[in-house]
């Protein structure tokens, strides 16, 4: 019954029943006992824009209309408010067509590329700050109550990343409360699902969170700004591109964030201290170990 309630509110709850994501593997273990492993899948999925072929991304293969819709929107290959036609899958293929309105050649973009520091080899196109110039992120407060709030939600939340690691989760977040639950090989994959989510259901991001697992590179947070969301928190580290793009855009950047401890290293004039730090409970040894091989 616990598991059940620990997924109770959200919009989209992690898939640990859907059988198509994992495969049990037999192998032994360090005293040679025989042991049967739940291990991640992954599959390609081209991602078309109308006529044109723009990437094949390796994926968990759930959600590969929120998946494309969420990668075309960060790449600026889709304007905001942008009206689609039609989103195609084939399953057989492993292919999904996006459709919109207006004509799209995105070809001398296309030619333009950038291989990212994500764990399953993310791509960007083109100007990595194209779109970005002019944006300016709400100043909404952040409570420190709902920081801690959160990752106990989250951490207690059954994922695959709890069953079977060598996965990421992305959680879009408002106020104290989890709303959407994303989970893929990537990292920059777990985003772009919210980030179509967000696209298809017109979502207001002006008081969002986007908290993920992984680590808070420029790719994560030039995503999250795209997206429009003030904040991205994150239970692993940051590089130094990725902190000097949120202080230029004006982002709350938190990471480290285990137990009772964060750190922010941009943004820090949103943070409401409301939090009692004694009555914030430690990680427990489990999610410690998890959270050890979560900076991929």
């Amino acid at each position: 019954m616990a598991r059940l309630h620990d997924s109770a509110g959200y919009l989209i709850a992690p898939r640990i029943d859907d059988a198509r994501l994992t495969t049990r593997i037999s192998g032994v273990d360090e005293a040679g006992e025989p042991v049967d492993a739940s291990v991640i899948t992954e599959r390609p999925l081209t991602i078309f824009l109308n006529s044109q072929e723009i990437v094949t991304a390796m994926t968990i293969g759930d959600y590969p209309d929120y998946l494309a819709i969420g990668f075309l929107r960060n790449q600026g290959m889709l304007a905001p408010g942008e009206a689609i036609t039609g989103v195609d899958f084939d399953e057989d293929l492993d292919v999904v067509v996006v459709r919109t309105e207006r004509e799209t050649d995105y070809e001398e973009k296309l030619k333009k590329k950038t291989r990212t520091s994500g764990c399953a080899v993310g791509t960007v196109f083109g100007d990595m700050m194209e779109g970005l110039e002019d944006v300016r992120l709400p100043q909404a407060e952040l409570r420190t109550s709902w920081l801690y709030a959160l990752a106990a939600k989250i951490n207690r939340t059954p994922s695959l990343y709890l069953e079977a690691g060598a996965i990421h989760g992305t959680v879009l977040c408002r106020g104290e409360e989890p709303l959407v639950y994303m989970e893929d090989v990537g990292r920059h994959n777990a985003v772009d699902k919210v980030a179509g989510w967000m696209f298809m259901n017109s979502t207001e991001a002006a008081d969002k969170i986007l908290y993920t697992t992984g680590r808070l590179t420029s790719e994560m947070v030039l995503k999250t700004a795209h997206m429009g969301i003030p904040v991205l928190v994150s239970r692993s580290g940051f590089t130094a591109w990725g902190v000097e793009l949120a202080q230029q855009l004006g982002m709350t950047l938190i990471g480290r964030m285990r137990g009772k401890r964060f750190t922010c290293l941009s943004g820090a004039e949103r943070l409401v201290y409301d939090a009692d730090l004694a009555g914030v409970a430690e990680e427990s040894r489990k999610h410690r170990r998890k959270g050890a091989t979560s900076d991929g």
